[in-house]
């Protein structure tokens, strides 16, 4: 568990905590959730941080990539992970185009999260146009989570899910929009899908924590899509791992159910 006072002591974090995070100290652990069942388990477990991710369109609303998800989805899917997490630090994604497209409306947008979906952070799929709306952002109280590498939000104009930095030019440009958000006042950054060297560069070079996906072993911290972690995923992402398997335990379950109901085993 996450402890920057002592060993001793064990405590969940707030976002000064996660700022402060020794880079001795344990690794930071963050899990998405989109459902408050499943904060409630990542909560009671004991993971630091609970990402609503906007990956909530890819896994539970059946969109083919996170570009449809609106501000209104992310913010009723924070609000019930807010009502099952006691202790973890809730962090959320500004979906597309809610912010970076004008400061005020992203501001605004932001505030909502925290306002009506009840977050203790929002996250930010970051470029140089989103330096000065961090800025912004933090010094009005908003708590800002920078995300660079691989922003699945430019899906289309990536041409698909490629990792990135794995040429000197595209490796300095990563490294030069994490130390400028750092400077705008973001708290920690999430690296995905970049080469193991280049976190880890960027890692040492920065005071804030790290945080990867696909990124290697020398971020400060990890995180992964909770469907693929408990074997719900259709696919995968290359770097992810799966550790359990709730879509055989689930489809076993509602097989029984069927076959009981069919045989009237039950209701007894």
């Amino acid at each position: 568990m996450f402890n920057v006072m002592a060993a001793s002591c064990e405590i969940m974090p707030t976002v000064p905590e996660i700022a402060a995070h020794e880079r001795n100290g344990p690794p930071i652990t963050m899990l998405t959730a989109y459902n408050k069942p499943i904060a409630e388990i990542a909560d009671s477990i004991g993971i630091d941080i609970i990402l609503v991710g906007d990956s909530v369109g890819n896994t539970a609303l059946g969109y083919e990539t996170t570009l449809p998800v609106t501000i209104e989805e992310m913010i009723s899917h924070t609000a019930a992970v807010v009502r099952g997490v006691k202790e973890a630090l809730v962090v959320t994604d500004l979906p597309f185009l809610s912010v970076g497209v004008e400061e005020s409306v992203s501001v605004m947008n932001a505030g909502k999260m925290l306002k009506m979906g009840g977050s203790d952070a929002v996250k930010i799929e970051s470029g140089p146009h989103t330096v000065d709306i961090t800025k912004r952002m933090v010094d009005i109280g908003i708590p800002v989570m920078a995300h660079v590498g691989l922003v699945p939000q430019r899906i289309r104009q990536m041409g698909g899910y490629y990792q990135q930095g794995t040429d000197e030019n595209s490796a300095q440009k990563i490294m030069e929009l994490a130390i400028e958000h750092e400077n705008a006042g973001a708290f920690a950054i999430v690296l995905e899908h970049m080469p193991s060297d280049i976190a880890k560069k960027i890692t040492q070079k920065l005071e804030i924590p790290t945080i990867g996906i696909g990124a290697g072993p020398h971020t400060r911290g990890q995180v992964l899509v909770v469907d693929d972690v408990i074997g719900l995923s259709g696919s995968m992402p290359p770097f992810a791992r799966k550790f359990g398997n709730v879509k055989v335990e689930i489809s076993n379950a509602i097989k029984k159910y069927r076959e009981e109901v069919i045989s009237g085993d039950f209701p007894p």
